[in-house]
């Protein structure tokens, strides 16, 4: 199905009939890798899922929205669908969004339950290698941008770019490379106290994305909160696990 917010087509689902979800997906994901969730959610409950902008079968923003501006989305969704109760599940970036959600005051709806799944928000220090291989990425592309350089060889600095930093990003257009930046750059722990709601987190051990640690830390952080760790479980643990996954999910929910 399509819609029109913040002058922006989105592509969403809504499946099943009764008490309403919502879903939202991960960087750089769409709402068909989340299937094995949703259709199980479905047997028993009403499911929205949607493509969030610039992922998916969604356009992009004009410009590079910061965090504030996603929650802002998913708040006019939720009120464009007439919702007035809704139970919450975010996997990796979805978290995210949903955490600075939860912080807010002014809502017209009501959340209920929340799932995160392998959430990001946690903003690490940087190792000393990290530091140093950011430091390099601007001297060289300082370096390559200079005109005399570029003329030179001037697919050089593109070569350089693509061959740095993290997938997400090399993938990611202008638009959305300028989303990313301001969303891993904006600490969200100060936020985990503040949450009243009653959180599952779900995480997969080997999760490389988002650490286990970061886990523990929002479960020490949020009071009425459990976390399920899944053995051999990467940061993708609901496609590798799917229905060990959902009867943890259905044990929460029902």
């Amino acid at each position: 199905m399509r819609i029109k917010i913040k002058d922006i087509n989105i592509n969403y689902t809504v499946n099943g009939e009764g008490d309403n979800y919502l879903l939202l997906h991960g960087w750089g994901a769409n709402i068909d890798l989340y299937k094995g969730i949703t259709n199980n959610i479905a047997k028993y409950a009403k499911v929205f899922a949607l493509d969030l902008p610039g992922f998916g079968k969604s356009d992009e923003p004009e410009k590079g929205w910061s965090l504030d501006d996603f929650v802002e989305f998913i708040i006019e969704f939720i009120e464009k669908m007439e919702i007035k109760k809704v139970n919450l599940i975010g996997h990796s970036f979805g978290g995210r969004v949903i955490i600075k959600m939860l912080n807010r005051k002014d809502l017209n709806f009501e959340i209920e339950k929340v799932i995160l799944i392998g959430s990001a928000g946690i903003k690490h220090e940087l190792s000393f290698n990290k530091k140093m291989k950011i430091r390099t990425f601007k001297i060289g592309k300082k370096i390559l941008s200079n005109k005399i350089v570029k003329k030179a060889f001037p697919d050089l600095l593109d070569k350089f770019i693509s061959r740095s930093g993290s997938s997400d990003y090399r993938n990611a257009s202008p638009v959305m490379k300028e989303c990313m930046k301001k969303a891993v750059n904006e600490e969200l722990t100060n936020l985990l106290p503040e949450i009243k709601n009653e959180v599952l987190l779900i995480w997969g051990e080997n999760d490389t994305e988002t650490p286990i640690e970061d886990g523990i830390l929002m479960n020490k952080l949020i009071k009425n909160s459990g976390l399920v760790k899944i053995r051999n479980g990467s940061h993708f643990v609901f496609i590798e696990q799917t229905q060990y996954v959902n009867k943890i999910i259905d044990a929460f929910l029902r």
